[in-house]
């Protein structure tokens, strides 16, 4: 058999990966001889390493079991977020599936676009669902998104995905809820570079940079840091589980589905259900941080037999999203940012800063780590 082709190279001097199409704009890829980066190499060791199917269909037996019995005499026995994507309401048609009676929680930051709301009414009524909305105090949450805009900082993501965890969380104490169904899945996000993101409940941070460049208090915003989520998963007894990591989940099929017995719609690349998600990954992500998180995506359903290499390269030859909804969704976000053209064209062209630059939660993380450590030692004593 003949060997692979050397690593490609593409304009500004990038060195692609001969397996999948992830490349040198991510600082920590390695190469070996053949020019396969590490990604490919660690995924074959993750699927190895992987249940067999039956285990699988064992593990998600079993889960489905315990979170029946932590929820019966409620209503409810699991919490099951739902943003209108593939992966969420997949995972809300499984649950349905399974029996299990979720409490469906939309979360609304103000960017959610037309086609997510649809999808998600269409899911709620036709299973029956209970949903229950949080709607950000605008005023609150846009002046933290204005806050890591001004910080010049890597990850805008983190304001809405720190608060949707914060919303399950505490959704799930006020009723007595055990169990939050997680929609992450190695099928579509088992890749994705430590440097083209940052940690998302980081607190430390988040306060940090909010008190730099914020200019009113944050009263309401469902806020979870590392030690408010070991409270309640202590306190409460609230634990996630990654149910589609036990079954075939195949996101292409999963999106026929969908679109054939609920109705749904696609809204376009991974995550852009939300307007200004859309508008980050497709115009901010790749034009002042130089980074094309298609890459990533692509690159992860090559690993899983759902994408052709040749074929994720051609995309990569074409813009993120049309260029004039490019320049609309800017004019949008600006808008209702409360920026004008120009203070916004001077956001995203201002030097680029770290988050590690505002303070993190290292300390913290490692104190919860010496308190369990030191837990688990008087437990084993003799």
């Amino acid at each position: 058999m003949s060997s692979p082709p050397r690593n490609l190279s593409i304009p500004g001097n990038l060195n692609v990966c001969v397996r999948t199409v992830m490349d040198t704009t991510d600082p920590d890829i390695r190469f070996d001889a053949e020019g396969i980066c590490h990604y490919w190499h660690d995924f074959q060791a993750f699927k190895k390493s992987m249940p067999s199917p039956h285990e699988r269909a064992q593990l998600l037996a079993e889960r489905v079991h315990r979170i029946r019995l932590s929820g019966r005499g409620r209503d409810h026995d699991c919490v099951l977020g739902l943003s209108g994507g593939v992966d969420s309401s997949w995972l809300a048609k499984l649950a349905n599936e399974l029996g299990l009676r979720p409490l469906v929680v939309h979360f609304d930051n103000g960017w959610n676009s037309e086609l997510a709301v649809s999808n998600i009414e269409n899911i709620v009524r036709r299973f029956g669902f209970d949903l229950e909305t949080w709607v950000m105090d605008w005023a609150e949450f846009r002046d933290l998104q204005r806050a890591y805009l001004k910080a010049s900082v890597l990850d805008l993501e983190v304001p809405t995905d720190h608060m949707i965890v914060g919303a399950l969380y505490r959704t799930a104490a006020k009723h007595g809820i055990r169990t939050i169904l997680s929609g992450t899945n190695f099928a579509t996000e088992w890749l994705l570079p430590k440097a083209w993101n940052y940690n998302k409940s980081d607190l430390v941070n988040l306060k940090s940079i909010h008190a730099a460049f914020g200019e009113r208090p944050l009263k309401t915003l469902p806020a979870l840091g590392v030690w408010q989520q070991s409270w309640y998963a202590k306190r409460h007894g609230i634990r996630t589980e990654a149910l589609l990591d036990l079954v075939d989940y195949r996101p292409s099929e999963a999106r026929a589905k969908l679109k054939e017995e609920l109705g749904w719609r696609s809204y376009g690349d991974k995550h852009h259900e939300s307007i200004f998600t859309r508008f980050y990954q497709g115009h901010i992500l790749p034009r002042k941080f130089g980074i094309d998180k298609r890459k990533a995506h692509f690159s992860n359903l090559i690993l899983t037999g759902e994408m052709n290499r040749e074929e994720a390269l051609q995309l990569l030859q074409l813009p993120h999203y049309d260029e004039d909804e490019q320049m609309r969704d800017k004019a949008y976000v600006a808008k209702k940012l409360g920026f004008s053209s120009n203070e916004f064209d001077e956001l995203l062209t201002q030097p680029n800063r770290t988050h590690e630059e505002f303070g993190t939660d290292k300390a913290e993380r490692s104190r919860i780590t010496r308190i369990v450590n030191w837990r688990r030692k008087l437990l084993t004593r003799p």
